[in-house]
């Protein structure tokens, strides 16, 4: 079975989806999400959807999930690359991914999860007080 390839980068992972989507690669993924998650200590979740040309309910489903899962193990979730024509239909889906920050691109979506760390490790250092 085909899988989708999750990157660790710094102390997030990067999930980079280039193939439409179904049930199960979408289960593997959230699988495959949860277990590096936990195994890395990630702290975030960036995934790029900006090869997609569609985004229908099932992923903004399917993103709403990682993002409640990711939310539970202490990882923020950051969505990045989505198209205006994506943006507009997840809208009229009614689907508002809950839980899940956008941003243009990897770069603005990777400083979304660094300022993320920073504010939990000053919190950490203030808690130490």
């Amino acid at each position: 079975m085909e899988r989708i390839p999750i990157l660790k980068f710094g102390s997030a992972l990067l999930v980079t989806i280039q193939v439409d989507m179904h049930d199960r690669l979408a289960t593997a993924l959230e699988e495959d999400l949860t277990s590096k998650i936990v195994a890395h200590n990630a702290r975030g979740v960036l995934i790029d959807i900006s090869a997609l040309e569609i985004v229908d309910s099932f992923i903004g489903r399917m993103l709403d999930n990682i993002a409640a899962v990711s939310r539970i193990l202490d990882a923020d979730t950051v969505v990045v690359g989505m198209r205006p024509a994506v943006a507009i239909t997840l809208v009229e889906l009614g689907l508002s991914l809950t839980g899940v920050k956008t941003a243009l691109n990897v770069e603005r979506g990777m400083a979304l999860i660094h300022s993320r760390l920073s504010e939990s490790e000053a919190d950490d250092a203030d808690d130490e007080d």
